[in-house]
């Protein structure tokens, strides 16, 4: 593999995903960034590449992929070392289950899109937030649910899966919304995310165009 190019921006929960799994993985990378609250992401040049205008999108060896899941999976698909996701299928199953609650039925309800046509319908500032802060909430009480039954110190056990790296940034996230992080067990999973080098170097504050 070349140097892939990973299009991001350092707030994005789904840029954020992608930096762990490049890390956790080994493989160095190039930064583009697109300051999606000045609309870059919308710029031609840009949609050329991801025609939805989203982050991240990650160009390595002759192609354009897009999408956090399909970016980590194949990065866990291509790339030898840490395993994302379990051999057993069953556990499998239970990890992209995790992951996909975050990737599916939180983030995109409660993303910069979404929030930008709320306010478009006429809502105020404070009636988006709390739409956010309640989408954030009921999300992290199903997967707090849905984990109950693991043994830690990370979602699913001794081994970071791609659970944690969709968790550790959605909890970033409810912060900035204000959400009340009233779950133990989900807080000491990003406690010991956070205690790796892959995870802190990811982190937004720690990134090149930080603000």
């Amino acid at each position: 593999m070349t140097e892939p190019v990973l299009h991001g921006y350092f707030r994005s929960t789904a840029s954020y995903r992608v930096r762990i799994a490049l890390n956790l993985k080994g493989v160095a990378y190039a930064d583009a960034f697109h300051h999606l609250l000045k609309g870059e992401q919308r710029a031609p040049d840009y949609l050329m590449l991801n025609p939805q205008g989203f982050v991240p999108t990650l160009e390595v060896d002759g192609t354009v992929l897009t999408q956090s899941l399909a970016i980590c999976e194949y990065l866990d698909e291509t790339i030898a070392g840490h395993k994302l996701l379990p051999d057993d299928p069953l556990r499998r199953a239970g990890v992209r289950a995790a992951a996909l609650l975050i990737a599916c039925d939180i983030h995109p309800i409660q993303n910069l899109k979404v929030l930008q046509r709320l306010r478009g319908l006429g809502l105020n500032k404070e009636q988006v937030t709390d739409w956010a802060r309640q989408v954030i909430d009921e999300g992290l009480e199903a997967f707090d649910r849905l984990i109950a039954g693991e043994e830690g110190p990370y979602c699913f056990g001794d081994q970071v899966t791609l659970a944690d790296i969709f968790l550790v940034p959605q909890l970033g996230n409810a912060r900035r919304f204000g959400v009340e992080l009233r779950w133990p067990r989900l807080l000491a999973v990003e406690q010991a995310c956070l205690a790796l080098d892959a995870f802190s170097r990811a982190a937004p504050q720690n990134q090149p165009d930080a603000e």
